[in-house]
């Protein structure tokens, strides 16, 4: 099983392991000179945690902040004090009862290559897409990193 969130208007999976408290958006402080996908710093059970707007580092739009978002924090396991603003948590799924979709040729068409952190894309029995997300590869990406202008 998974956890199936929704960040902007795409619908991810997320694996347990990687995925840590979920909590509501307190008060976030802005933290300067930072860029736009990096909301802040907020408290999540004592621990100081960074917060980034995944659908703007991935270059959509601002996550619309609402009574329904999220932050997901990520798992103790990964050492890394952080948390993604989700739009909405739409509970567990299991990617084997989904179908696994080769983008490769239109991602090759558009000129564009995968992420390294999106593992793979699943088609689910209602036609939904879903992206598989690992966070702790998306840790290791330079770019996520480098919050700072």
């Amino acid at each position: 099983n998974q956890l199936g969130v929704l960040i902007g208007r795409t619908r991810y999976l997320i694996d347990l392991r990687e995925a840590g408290e979920i909590v509501t958006p307190g008060n976030m402080t802005q933290v300067p000179l930072t860029k736009p996908w990096y909301l802040g710093l907020t408290n999540v059970r004592g621990s100081l945690t960074s917060v980034v707007d995944y659908s703007s580092f991935e270059g959509g739009d601002p996550t619309f902040l609402d009574s329904s978002c999220r932050i997901l924090a990520f798992s103790n396991s990964l050492s890394f004090n952080s948390g993604l603003l989700i739009s909405k948590v739409l509970g567990l799924r299991n990617a084997d009862e989904m179908q696994l979709v080769d983008d490769s040729e239109e991602l090759a068409a558009l000129g564009k290559t995968a992420k390294p952190w999106v593992l793979n894309k699943f088609v689910d029995a209602d036609g939904q897409i879903w992206s598989q997300l690992s966070l702790s590869l998306l840790v290791q990406d330079h770019e996520f990193l480098q919050i700072g202008l």
